[in-house]
């Protein structure tokens, strides 16, 4: 039977992706004076997961670069190799390009060849402690680097003749199982592997081949026995057959090392080690064969997965089991029903919701992820982004176990990178500024999760130099958004950073100033059906609040009737309701209206002059007000009737149908009708359209 092994690329993708997750996080903790083991051991055993995996599915780019970097890394956890900074900073960038190596692979694109080949000669040079040498002999003559390389080129003949002289001879019988090339796995990379150690020669055994006309190209017949003259211990050389231990019969002993003198002698004569090529490909087309049709289909082979703790599922196989009991019961009635049971088919029914409402709840549970997925990124965008402008910021996470919607986190990553990157940018100053301020020279920059009712909302908090009044205004009347006259709260100012195009730098540069960015997190942020609201202290600081709705597959809602079409608004848009009076609403040119809540003016939208539909009354006093908020404007929704309060599934209208002004979606309610979800921040653009074009038309009309 035939295995293609390219239906287990998803699975490698994910873990490869989560090891250079641990990679990069633990690189960002390690202090390079003092390393932690436990922390290198960590980053190493993630890279070796990698290139083991990516061996086994014959990513051999990725494979052979990560085989420098964990070489590095092994040197470096057994002592033979001490860290600098810089060092640090290069295991950052590989990191780096491996997700890129990784993610074209996947995808089936290109990668940048330079790039690689770069950092793979930077990871060579650190592995052979070659760069200040590579440095200094550019200032020497031709002569004399001639000569110099002539001397080293017979000392390393010597060194080899020496190490291998001292080296221990191990014999190796390595003998696969039938089935080892259908799990992917190459013998000739794991000799190419062994050659690395030192000095290699194998024999084939080919007792076990089958008469042609019975032979298998995905069956391995070939079993081989392997000389190894190294300094290696025997532990080491294990490590390179461990991806298939289960898969072979392996022994490994050491042999005489006097018998290995001859070939000792050899090697050193030709400066160069002796192996007996086996052309394991020629046995085993499988993976090469399958490398051109995984780039073609890379993308399309690309699944989205989400990891689920056991506990959820067999909560919901549990609620299942319950679902089932109730079902079974209320046939039951079906078959022989008689009055005297309706009661008993009353629990049943109960017994039926509650079961469903458990049920959707365990379901959403299974797509809710811990906001620590979108949180993990921060550090090392902290790390670079301070490095690169001089200041000092230490990040501090907390609430990273908060959940929400996996939809919603992976739409919440943008928004969330503009508003950090604007934090360390405009917000926390240089350390000499801080230091002259009073505070410490090293900011603080806090990323804050938690749940409240029914939402989640996230806090940037920094400690910085907070929003500047005066350039905001003065950019804001500069550019015709407010007047010069024009008297603003503080909340009313710092709201103008959301103005599309605003910008207060000084200067543009690729981390910010261009004024693209915080117009698009408040409009990606209300696509979620989430608000953003900014606070800020001059010299003390700033904190941007987002709330968003904890899934973007259900909600809660207010239904309303207006005539004999029933609506729904979202519970978080609503502020109250109330029965309104003639005495508080005043008319702008006859047709704008607007109704006085305490202290405030709120325009009166009129749904079924919006919707152009029939209601029970077009007098104030005859209806309901509900008054919503989005966008930082509150209206006034004139509706007849006041309905139910409860959850609804959203269905896609512009999936489903198309985009409608006005709506954000529709629900089918449990009468089987289908109710629309009003969007607010949608009818609050249509009133103004509405009431500029009614105003307009009444000044046309007195005019003439």
């Amino acid at each position: 039977m035939t295995i293609d092994i390219s239906q287990f690329h998803g699975v490698f993708f994910e873990e490869s992706f989560e090891g250079l997750e641990v990679m990069e996080s633990e690189l960002l903790e390690l202090d390079a004076s003092s390393p932690d083991v436990e922390s290198i051991n960590n980053i190493f055993r993630a890279a070796h997961s990698i290139k083991g995996g990516s061996g086994s599915f014959g990513f051999n780019d990725v494979t052979n670069f990560t085989h420098v970097l964990e070489t590095l890394l092994d040197e470096v956890r057994s002592d033979k190799h001490k860290l600098n900074q810089d060092e640090v900073n290069l295991l950052l960038s590989s990191v780096d390009c491996l997700r890129e190596m990784l993610t074209a692979a996947r995808d089936g694109t290109d990668v940048d060849e330079a790039q690689v080949k770069s950092i793979h000669d930077e990871l060579e040079c650190a592995l052979s402690n070659e760069c200040v040498t590579e440095t200094e002999t550019e200032t020497e003559t031709e002569t004399e680097a001639k000569t110099k390389t002539e001397t080293e080129e017979h000392a390393v003949v010597k060194n080899e003749s020496e190490v291998l002289a001292a080296a221990l001879e191990w014999h190796i019988h390595f003998a696969p199982h039938l089935h080892l090339f259908q799990t992917g796995n190459d013998p000739l990379r794991m000799f190419r592997e062994l050659e690395e150690l030192g000095a290699l020669t194998s024999t084939a055994n080919i007792s076990k081949l089958p008469p042609f006309n019975k032979y298998d190209a995905e069956e391995c017949y070939l079993s081989w026995d392997l000389v190894l003259l190294t300094e290696a211990k025997a532990e080491k050389i294990k490590e390179v057959f461990e991806w298939v231990e289960d898969d072979c019969e392996l022994s490994i002993e050491q042999g005489n090392q006097q018998e290995t003198s001859n070939v000792v002698n050899v090697i050193a004569d030709n400066a160069t080690p002796i192996i007996e090529d086996v052309d394991v490909n020629k046995v085993v087309p499988v993976a090469e064969k399958k490398k051109d049709a995984d780039k073609k289909a890379g993308a399309s082979n690309e699944t989205t997965s989400i990891r689920v703790n056991i506990s959820k599922v067999d909560a919901l196989i549990n609620m299942v089991g319950e679902l089932v009991i109730t079902q079974s019961m209320l046939s039951q009635f079906g078959e022989e029903f008689d009055m005297n049971n309706i009661e008993k088919l009353s629990e049943g029914l109960k017994q039926l919701e509650r079961n469903t409402r458990e049920l959707q709840e365990n379901v959403m549970q299974i797509r809710m992820l811990p906001i620590s997925f979108s949180f993990n990124r921060f550090p090392r965008l902290v790390h670079d982004l301070s490095n690169k402008l001089g200041k000092k910021i230490e990040l501090k996470l907390s609430g990273e176990a908060t959940e929400l919607d996996k939809t919603v986190m992976e739409k919440i990553g943008d928004p969330l990178v503009h508003l950090v990157r604007n934090s360390i940018d405009h917000g926390i100053e240089m350390p000499d500024e801080r230091l002259a301020a009073g505070k410490p020279e090293t900011g603080t920059l806090n990323l804050n999760a938690y749940h409240e009712g029914g939402n989640i909302v996230i806090e940037i908090v920094d400690d910085g130099a907070g929003l500047n009044r005066e350039r905001i205004l003065k950019k804001a009347i500069d550019r015709g958004l407010v007047k010069e006259n024009e008297e603003l709260s503080d909340d009313k100012v710092n709201e103008l950073i959301f103005s599309a195009g605003f910008s207060t730098a000084e200067q543009v540069s690729d981390v910010s100033g261009r004024g693209v960015g915080m117009d698009v997190v408040k409009r990606n942020i209300h696509d979620l059906g989430g608000v953003v609201e900014v606070k800020s202290e001059t010299g003390k600081g700033s904190t941007f609040t987002i709330r968003l709705p904890l899934t973007l597959a259900i909600l809660d809602g207010q239904l309303i009737r207006v005539g004999t079409q029933t609506y729904i608004i979202p519970l978080i848009s609503i502020i109250e309701s109330l029965q309104t009076s003639i005495e508080n609403t005043k008319s702008i040119v006859g047709e704008v209206e607007l109704y006085r809540l305490r202290d405030d003016y709120i325009p009166v939208v009129r749904l079924h002059s919006i919707f152009n539909i029939p209601c029970d009354s077009t007098k104030l006093n005859d209806g309901l007000l509900v008054v919503a908020e989005a966008e930082g404007q509150k209206i006034g929704l004139f509706v007849d009737d006041l309905l139910a309060q409860q959850q609804v599934v959203i269905k896609s209208l512009e999936t489903n149908y198309k985009k409608v002004e006005g709506m954000s979606g529709a629900t089918i309610l449990g009468d089987g009708t289908v109710a629309m979800i009003l969007d607010i921040s949608s009818l609050i653009r249509l009133y103004r359209e509405q009431a500029e074009y009614k105003t307009s038309s009444a000044m046309n009309n007195q005019a003439a």
